[in-house]
C-alpha cells in the first residue's frame, strides 16, 4: 500500500467500535496535546467505543467519569502504582475502584525504586478480584511479570494486560510473550515506533502479532505527548502501518475492537 498523506490518513480508516487502551492526557506534569474531555470528543467523532486515560502520577478514575459525563463517550480510568500514589498502596487501589476506575497498572516510572512486597501485592490482587478490575503489568520485567501472573491466576484473575512487551522497559522475548499470552493480552503501542521513543521498527510488532496470534494481542497508541499526533490519528497511522505489513483488517478489528472489549466489559 502506498504512503498516504496525513490529511488522507485522517479520512481513510474508520475507527468505529475501536478502543484505545492507552493514552495520556492533561492535566499532567508533562505537556499533553489534549485534555481528557478533548480526547473523549475526538474519539466520539470517530465513533470509537471507549478510551482509557492513564497517568503515571495520579488516579484517572474521577477524571474519566467527568469526561464521560461531558461527552457521552465511554472513558475508563484507573491508577498506576508509582511513588506519587504511595507505590503498592492497597488503599489507593480501593479508592480508585470506588470512584469507578477499572485499570490497575503496576509501577511504571517508579519501577526499580518500589519494593514489590508480596503482602501488598496480595492485598492489591484481592481488591482487583473483588471489583473485577483489569490488572496491567506496567514496566515490570519478564521475571516479575511471570511471578505476578502466577499470583493473579491463583486468585482467579484473568483480565490481565501485559504492557509494552517489546520495548526497552520490558524486553520480553517472543518465547516469553508466547507464554504470557496463555494468560494475558499483550498490548502493543504505536508510540514505541516514534522518533522520541524507542524508534522500533513497526515490523517487530507485526511479526510479533503473527507469532503470538491476534486473538491475544491489543493495538493501542500510548499517544498524547505534545510532539506526537492526536491519539485518533495515531491509531489510524498504526492501522495503516500494520496493513502495509500484511496484518489483515479482520485481525486489526480483533485487536482494536474485540479483544479490548472482552478485557474491559465481559
Amino acid at each position: 500500500m502506498e504512503e498516504i498523506s496525513m490529511k488522507r490518513l485522517k479520512e481513510k480508516y474508520p475507527l468505529e467500535g475501536f478502543i484505545d487502551t492507552h493514552l495520556h492526557t492533561s492535566p499532567d506534569v508533562k505537556p499533553r496535546i489534549l485534555n481528557d474531555v478533548q480526547a473523549a470528543f475526538e474519539a466520539s467523532k470517530e465513533k470509537m467505543k471507549c478510551i482509557i486515560i492513564k497517568s503515571h502520577l495520579e488516579s484517572t478514575a474521577g477524571r474519566a467519569r467527568l469526561a464521560e459525563m461531558l461527552t457521552d463517550m465511554r472513558v475508563v480510568g484507573g491508577i498506576t502504582l508509582n511513588q506519587s500514589v504511595g507505590g503498592l498502596n492497597p488503599a489507593a487501589v480501593e479508592t480508585s475502584a470506588l470512584m469507578g476506575g477499572k485499570m490497575v497498572w503496576f509501577p511504571t516510572i517508579s519501577h526499580g525504586t518500589i519494593d514489590l512486597d508480596l503482602d501488598k501485592i496480595d492485598d492489591i490482587l484481592h481488591i482487583i478480584a473483588k471489583n473485577d478490575l483489569v490488572l496491567a503489568t506496567g514496566h515490570l520485567n519478564p521475571v516479575e511479570i511471570f511471578e505476578l501472573l502466577d499470583l493473579a491466576h491463583s486468585m482467579g484473575i484473568w483480565k490481565i494486560l501485559v504492557n509494552h512487551p517489546f520495548t526497552r522497559v520490558v524486553g520480553a522475548s517472543i518465547d516469553e510473550q508466547k507464554e504470557m499470552a496463555k494468560y494475558a493480552y499483550l498490548e502493543h503501542c504505536y508510540v514505541a515506533c516514534m522518533e522520541n521513543h524507542d524508534r522500533m521498527d513497526p515490523e517487530v510488532i507485526s511479526q510479533g502479532i503473527k507469532d503470538i496470534g491476534p486473538d491475544k494481542c491489543i493495538m493501542a497508541t500510548d499517544f498524547g505527548q505534545s510532539y506526537n499526533p492526536n491519539p485518533v490519528v495515531g491509531m489510524k497511522m498504526f492501522v495503516d502501518k500494520m496493513l502495509n505489513l500484511e496484518i489483515s483488517l479482520d485481525d486489526i478489528i480483533v485487536m482494536c475492537r474485540n479483544n479490548p472489549f472482552k478485557l474491559l466489559f465481559q
